[in-house]
Formats: C-alpha cells, structure tokens, sequence
C-alpha cells in the first residue's frame, strides 16, 4: 500500500485518469473519492491514487463550477 495515500478529508488524484477526488476513506483495499463539488464516489486502488497539489483542486473546482453555470 502507498505511503502517499493521503488521509480522509483531504483532495487526491486519481492517476488513471486525473480526476481529482476528496479522500472519504476506505472500503476494503480501495480508496473512495468523492468529485469536487460532489457526486458519485468512486473507487480507486491505493497505488493510484497521490495527493492533490492546490492548484489541481482549484482547477477541478473552477471547472465544477463553470460547468453548473452552463445548466439551463
């Protein structure tokens, strides 16, 4: 398991994909993120998942946000 999982509460990356999560915790080996924003939790195997810089987040936040403005 990574020593780079960060901790429930805090934002990571999804490696895979790029998607940036909040850390909800852990369901059996796998990390559970939740999107910024909010939304569907998805799974993520540990050795994927690194932490969030602060740039990432709010770029993902940014992009959250100009996608509810775009909602009719």
């Amino acid at each position: 398991m990574s020593a780079q999982v960060p901790e429930a509460g805090a934002y990571a990356v999804d490696v895979r994909d790029g998607r940036v999560g909040l850390v909800m915790g852990r369901v059996g080996t796998c990390v559970q993120l939740r999107p910024v924003g909010g939304g569907r939790e998805w799974d993520c195997p540990p050795e994927d998942v690194r932490p969030a810089p602060p740039g990432e987040v709010l770029r993902a936040r940014v992009r959250q946000l100009n996608a509810e403005g775009r909602l009719p």
